[in-house]
């Protein structure tokens, strides 16, 4: 326990401090009529007392607003995966975050990491144990869906992406909730996101280079496998071609709820420092692509008044117009070390770069 405390505590060696502004507790405003957060993420938590207990106060940033320190205070090991060894952190959707038990090996959807949700009630959820199909495994997982904003409606669809074929669902309301485990037989969605389509009640996958869409229907126990044929794809320069070529390629699929369109986001990213064996890598070019019925994925540099997200959580649309700082028009995207904001028509780039511990941008939540 030591070791943890005293590795925890270099983490904020040097730090300035932030004015505190409290956010919530419980109750968010005495008026009765529901408000939208801002989008946020998380960025630290700062050790607290009694440092037996590792917990720390939630440390947030609104999108293109300064950080503010929360009295909010969560489970260290929900940050610190490699310092606890514990609990693995394996995806976020809509707030909430799933974690792997390295003790039972039980998934669980927390909403710890919520700013907006209880400080002093907070939930987990934990899921039926898995199952592991023939030749598949269930220990790396790809990403996390779900089908409403919170697993305790009756209605939401957990899915879990793992590495590899298996494609797993759970409806966490049941009174006796189970997994329906589906073995992926094309290659190509090994390694891809699972999302949600709002749209058309489905699980969507896109495939390795953006070719394939696959969609699951989870009423009528289909899937169908669709072909992308992309469209006006841009001219680059050959110095842009090489560099392209030089970087991994990461393909997100996003929906917007407010307009019913969507997106296939290109991103290619480059290494440009190994740090104790891990890679931090920087977004060095992006496209984007309009997706209609008939397979055709458009490039476009003119999304309207939208924003896309992109993080280690599920992928999100917003409207610039609802949230003054937003740039209508763009793609926001955080990972571990980046921090990157992309104005499509001019490909404007503002990017930070530092470690982002809780790498899950979280939309707007509805409070009163």
């Amino acid at each position: 326990m030591s070791l943890i405390l005293n590795r925890l505590s270099k983490l904020w060696l040097g730090k300035s401090r932030r004015s505190t502004l409290l956010l919530l507790s419980n109750g968010f405003s005495s008026c009765s009529r529901k408000k939208q957060t801002p989008p946020c993420f998380v960025v630290s938590a700062e050790l607290c007392e009694p440092y037996e207990a590792c917990l720390g106060k939630l440390v947030i940033s609104e999108v293109h607003n300064d950080m503010i320190n929360l009295e909010k205070k969560v489970h260290l090991e929900l940050l610190y995966n490699d310092i606890f060894d514990k609990v693995v952190t394996i995806g976020a959707s809509n707030g909430w975050v799933a974690t792997l038990s390295g003790d039972d090996g039980i998934l669980r959807l927390q909403d710890d990491l919520n700013p907006y949700a209880s400080y002093t009630d907070p939930k987990s959820i934990p899921l039926p144990p898995l199952v592991t199909l023939p030749c598949c495994q269930t220990q790396i997982v790809t990403n996390v869906s779900m089908s409403s904003s919170s697993p305790e409606d009756e209605d939401c669809v957990v899915a879990v992406k793992f590495l590899g074929p298996q494609l797993s669902f759970c409806r966490p309301a049941q009174s006796k909730p189970e997994w329906t485990n589906i073995r992926i037989e094309n290659s190509c969605f090994f390694s891809s996101r699972v999302m949600f389509s709002k749209k058309e009640g489905m699980f969507r996958i896109l495939g390795a280079g953006g070719h394939l869409v696959g969609t699951w229907d989870l009423q009528n126990h289909k899937h169908k496998i669709q072909r992308l044929r992309f469209k006006k794809i841009p001219e680059v320069t050959k110095t842009t071609n090489e560099l392209m070529d030089s970087c991994c390629t990461y393909e997100h699929l996003v929906e917007s709820v407010t307009t019913g369109e969507t997106f296939l986001v290109k991103q290619y990213k480059k290494t440009v420092e190994i740090d104790d064996g891990v890679a931090k890598m920087r977004t060095e070019y992006l496209m984007v692509f309009k997706l209609d019925g008939e397979g055709n994925a458009v490039h476009t540099e003119d999304i309207g008044d939208l924003v896309i997200f992109l993080s280690m959580s599920e992928p999100f649309c917003l409207r610039a117009s609802s949230f003054p700082v937003l740039f209508p028009n763009s793609v926001e995207s955080l990972d571990y070390w980046e921090n990157v904001t992309v104005e499509l028509a001019d490909y404007l780039v503002i990017r930070g770069f530092r470690p982002f511990l809780a790498p899950y941008l979280i939309p707007p939540q509805h409070i009163d």
